[in-house]
């Protein structure tokens, strides 16, 4: 799929981070994974992130993301599947061609690793990951790499392959300056934890999409609540807000980490088998589960 392609059909549509599927050994479960992808995939998201935040991607070793890739690839039919990037440049660069060569549509860059850096060194990263890949490459500001206006700005002119921008900090203003700087160069993607909750805020300054997770197993809220949105029907939005995101919110507070570890919860009680989180992530607890089970 070509970079504009692929914007072009991240912008149309709702999008979700399968989670990735273990053993009881923390070993990958490819075969129920592919299920679950397959699943999703039947439901109305204009794309599948593999092996991204919610799918443990941090967890995860380089050979694994690419057969992880490779699974989602096989089992999502028509639907681009985007796989997550990550930690120093040569690794990121590495993990990108392994994401490529297993038949991936696109990369979704999580921050690097570790540590800080100045606005020239995350343009440098960035750009050095995209300068590896034929892929469309979306950026995620979010934890220690939060690239300005002026920095995106920068990317977009010297990488013909970024196509996207995502958030996960909440800064609502720094947002708006880069959807204002750059218009339409890029796609704008939603990335806070449980994006619903910040979704209208989100929509209103040009964040049009958004990715997802409890669309791992409640498909048909999510894109309920996702079209509610795009026709401004505030009325559905705070029914579905009430009734169902803001408990939600307040199991998934319970714990640090449970923003990943709720959603495998999740898959589980509909009747699928994620396995376990691993570590340093914990599972829910039997009674959070139940409180999870009757919310479902």
């Amino acid at each position: 799929m070509s970079p504009e392609t692929l914007k072009q059909r991240i912008s149309s549509g709702l999008l979700s981070f399968p989670v990735t599927h273990f053993k009881p050994d923390l070993s990958l479960d490819l075969e129920s994974y592919s299920s679950h992808v397959d699943w999703l995939s039947g439901f109305e998201a204009a794309a599948l992130f593999a092996a991204g935040g919610t799918g443990e991607f941090f967890s995860l070793t380089p050979k694994e993301v690419g057969d992880v890739t490779k699974a989602a690839k096989e089992a999502a039919g028509t639907v681009p599947i985007i796989t997550g990037c990550g930690y120093g440049a040569g690794l990121a660069a590495e993990i990108a061609r392994t994401a490529e060569a297993n038949g991936a549509d696109g990369l979704l860059l999580l921050p690097h690793y570790l540590i800080g850096a100045s606005q020239e060194g995350i343009f440098r990263h960035v750009k050095s990951v995209c300068d590896a890949t034929g892929l469309g490459v979306i950026i995620y500001n979010r934890a220690n790499s939060v690239a300005t206006a002026d920095t995106v700005a920068r990317l977009a002119e010297a990488c013909p392959n970024l196509v996207g921008f995502k958030d996960g900090t909440g800064q609502i203003g720094q947002v708006r300056q880069i959807t204002a700087k750059l218009g339409d160069r890029l796609c704008y993607v939603g990335g806070m934890p449980t994006h619903e909750l910040f979704a209208e805020a989100y929509n209103a300054i040009g964040v049009t999409t958004y990715s997802s997770a409890v669309f791992n197993f409640v498909p048909e809220l999510a894109v309920s609540f996702y079209k509610a949105m795009r026709a401004d029907d505030k009325a559905t939005m705070a029914k579905i807000l009430d009734a169902f995101f803001f408990p939600f919110a307040r199991i998934r507070d319970r714990e640090v980490g449970y923003a990943v570890s709720i959603i495998k919860a999740g898959v589980e009680l509909v009747g699928r088998t994620p396995g376990p989180v691993r570590p340093p992530l914990t599972d829910l607890t039997a009674e959070e589960k139940a409180m999870l089970r009757e919310l479902i």
